[in-house]
């Protein structure tokens, strides 16, 4: 057998070593949103680099949505809190070519749910509930058409959604709403036209009716058992839809 010979490693971009520099910096230094970057003649000195190298490094920082940058005598780079839609939309990009089916984002759904929605229920206010009880309300009558099965689909997702934004877990409520977006976006559509839908929004109607008096009763408990039994149950209804999906495009037309 040939012995295999050492590779030197990938060399750097002077540029790229800069942006996880500032990176490091700005978690040591407890940085926040807001905050300024040292001038582009600082980093130079700091970086012993040309004005070049700052920019392309700055401007990386930039596209990362890491930073905002504004020319003229009081410009500058100012630390930016990355905006969830973009931290989502790039790694629905990763998977997009990965495409996870329906059972496994509903799996993934039921490990989290639960916890999300017991961390939830003591930080929703009067509002919360209000828009809770909406979007349930949205879904008590039966849809007429394929576009109101969506809104209802939407609905549905959105009363998920905003309990992961009142989850004070940032990884759990970044998951939770990623997730919801992944439903929407490779789910939903497919899987609305299937006559098994109205059976399945119905058994989502009736979980969000309970788990909206858990939270109004400031339940945490409840609505963790609860969140688990309407997961596990989306969960089989999902893995049936997918079956019945299959089905539905082997079977010649």
């Amino acid at each position: 057998m040939q012995e295999k010979k050492f590779s030197a490693p990938k060399r750097v971009k002077r540029a790229d070593q800069i942006v996880e520099s500032v990176k490091r910096w700005v978690a040591i230094n407890g940085k926040q949103p807001g905050d300024r970057l040292p001038n582009e003649r600082e980093l130079m000195e700091q970086f012993d680099c040309s004005k070049g190298t700052v920019r392309e490094a700055l401007k990386s920082l930039e596209v990362q949505g890491l930073v905002s940058i504004r020319t003229g005598p009081n410009g500058g780079a100012t630390l930016e809190r990355v905006p969830y839609e973009k931290a989502s939309e790039l790694l629905r990009n990763f998977l997009h070519f990965e495409q996870p089916s329906g059972p496994e984002i509903y799996a993934l759904r039921t490990l989290i749910e639960p916890e999300i929605a017991a961390l939830a229920t003591p930080k929703l206010n009067t509002e919360d509930l209000a828009q809770l009880e909406s979007l349930v309300k949205r879904c008590e009558s039966a849809p007429q058409t394929f576009e109101e099965r969506i809104e209802q689909r939407i609905a549905e997702l959105e009363f998920h959604v905003l309990l992961a934004q009142r989850c004070d877990n940032a990884m759990l409520a970044f998951i939770g709403r990623f997730v919801n977006d992944m439903i929407r976006d490779l789910v939903i559509f497919k899987k609305s036209a299937l006559p098994e839908q109205h059976e399945f929004s119905c058994a989502n109607l009736k979980y969000h009716q309970q788990l909206l008096q858990a939270f109004h009763d400031r339940d945490a408990s409840r609505a963790r058992a609860l969140m688990l039994e309407h997961m596990q149950s989306a969960e089989q209804f999902n893995r049936e839809l997918e079956g019945q999906l299959n089905q539905h495009f082997l079977t010649p037309q």
